[in-house]
């Protein structure tokens, strides 16, 4: 045998041992959930439990998903943008334990869900800008967010699974 052929046979081999370990590792991860708006996909990740669990409770549960308030609404690519930045801060933080007892939602991330808030709800936002000087003392000018007062909506006062009772198993009684 020539060594063209040897070489020929050993990259055949190496490529596929690669395609192999790649598709093992997309159906490890679950990385295709990723692609769609199901709110399972938000807890392939242990640290997000309490987060599904309390949004489950609450009424956005029925009208919203993770993404309809999580993501740009404006369009596809500034979606998909969003979730692959957002998917690989995420992804850092797990692979290297990162994460800390409180996870905080970025400025970019506050940003758009502020966004989403008030094009959900133009009517309420309408009625805010309307009675701004009786009730939200210039929430706008302070650069203040919906939820610093609604904080409750959807994940609740207390973001634990206890607030959320008989979901201490969360991602099996989803399967």
């Amino acid at each position: 045998m020539d060594l063209s052929k040897i070489m020929k046979i050993g990259t055949l081999s190496v490529a596929c041992i690669g395609i192999v370990l790649i598709a093992y590792t997309i159906h490890i991860s679950n990385a295709l959930s990723y692609l769609t708006n199901d709110p399972k996909a938000c807890i392939n990740c242990h640290v997000m439990n309490t987060h599904y669990a309390t949004w489950q409770h609450s009424s956005h549960a029925r009208n919203a998903t993770c993404a309809d308030c999580h993501l740009p609404r404006n369009n596809f690519v500034d979606k998909y943008i969003a979730k692959a930045k957002d998917g690989l801060h995420h992804a850092f933080a797990f692979t290297f334990n990162l994460y800390t007892d409180e996870i905080k939602i970025t400025k970019d991330g506050a940003d758009r869900v502020q966004k989403n808030c008030i094009e959900c709800h133009p009517r309420q936002s309408e009625t805010v800008v309307h009675n701004n000087d009786l009730n939200h003392q210039n929430m706008s000018e302070k650069g203040d967010y919906c939820w610093r007062c609604h904080r409750d909506v959807p994940h609740g006062l207390v973001r634990g699974l206890n607030s959320a009772p008989n979901n201490l198993g969360v991602k099996e009684a989803i399967k």
